[in-house]
C-alpha cells in the first residue's frame, strides 16, 4: 500500500479481450466485492491482483480511488510489472501499492492472484510475538504453511522485495508484521478462500485469547495430521466455494460482472 499515487504511463491499446480474460475479470471483481461485503476493506487501499492468462507480464488490478463494493470486470486496469497502464483506461491505478504484488507475482509463477488486505484481525495477530497460534482447525490449515515478513515501513525498495519473496518461499499465505495479510492463489477462488480461511483463525485467536484463561493446543502430531488432511493433497482450493460466493454476490448485486 502507498498513500501516494505515482502517475503511469500508457501503452498501445491491447488486443481484444480473451474469455479467459473476461472470466477472470468477473471472478476478481467478485472477490473485491465479497471483500468489501466482509468488511476487510480499508478505504480505497491495498489491492487484488490477477496475472493476465496468455499474456505474460500483464496483470489486472483495481482502480485507484474506486471504493472496492464500485469495482466491476469492465473497470479493472491492466497494467504491467512496473504498474504502467496497459491500453486504455479512464482510472488510474497505484503503482506503487502494486510494487509488492508484482515481486510476489514475478517470484512465483503459481501465484495467478495476489491477495493483500489490511483487515483488523489479521494485522493484530501480526503484532503478536508468536503471531498465529495451531489453536483452531482454521489455523491449522497454514501449520508450517504461513510465512512471515517484518515491518519496514511504507517505500517498497526491491531490497525488501528480495527479502519478502525469500520469505514467502513457497508457502500460500504471509502475516506482514505490524501491517496485514497476504495469500496467494492458482485461482482468484484459491486467494480468497485462503484469505477467508486466515482471516477467520486470525479472529478465533483473537476472541479466544480475549477470555483470559490458557488456551489448547493439540500435539503437534495432531496439528501434522490435521494440516496434510485439510491441504487435501495440494488441490486446488476454492472450486466448490467460488460458484456459491458468486450465487451469493448475484442475488444481492450482479453489477460486478458488468
Amino acid at each position: 500500500m502507498s498513500f501516494a499515487h505515482r502517475p503511469t504511463s500508457t501503452c498501445a491499446e491491447t488486443a481484444p479481450r480473451s474469455a479467459a480474460e473476461q472470466q477472470l475479470r468477473i471472478d476478481l471483481a467478485a472477490a473485491y466485492r465479497l471483500i468489501a461485503l466482509n468488511g476487510w476493506d480499508d478505504l480505497i487501499y491495498t489491492h487484488v491482483s490477477a496475472a493476465v492468462p496468455g499474456e505474460p507480464g500483464r496483470f489486472l488490478i483495481n482502480p485507484f480511488g474506486l471504493a472496492f463494493d464500485e469495482v466491476r470486470a469492465s473497470n479493472l486496469v491492466k497494467i504491467d510489472t512496473e504498474g504502467r497502464i496497459v491500453g486504455k483506461s479512464e482510472h488510474p491505478v497505484n503503482a506503487t501499492g502494486f510494487a509488492l504484488h508484482a515481486a510476489v507475482h514475478l517470484a512465483r509463477p503459481d501465484a495467478v492472484c495476489v491477495m493483500h488486505l489490511h483487515n483488523t484481525a489479521g494485522i493484530a495477530v501480526s503484532i503478536q510475538r508468536d503471531g498465529l497460534l495451531p489453536a483452531s482447525q482454521h489455523a491449522l490449515r497454514f501449520y508450517r504453511q504461513l510465512a512471515w515478513h517484518d515491518y519496514e515501513g511504507l517505500a517498497f525498495t526491491p531490497a525488501e522485495a528480495a527479502r519478502l519473496t525469500e520469505s514467502l518461499g513457497a508457502h500460500p499465505a504471509m502475516l506482514l508484521r505490524n501491517h496485514g495479510t497476504l495469500t496467494t492463489g492458482r485461482t482468484v477462488a484459491e486467494a480468497y478462500v485462503l484469505m477467508a480461511t486466515l482471516i477467520k483463525a486470525c479472529e478465533i485467536q483473537l476472541q479466544a485469547q480475549a477470555g483470559g484463561v490458557p488456551l489448547v493446543v493439540p500435539p503437534a502430531g495432531v496439528a501434522e495430521r490435521a494440516a496434510e488432511q485439510l491441504r487435501d493433497g495440494g488441490a486446488v482450493e476454492g472450486a466448490l466455494e467460488w460458484p456459491a460466493l458468486l450465487r451469493k454476490l448475484d442475488r444481492i448485486d450482479s453489477s460486478y460482472r458488468d
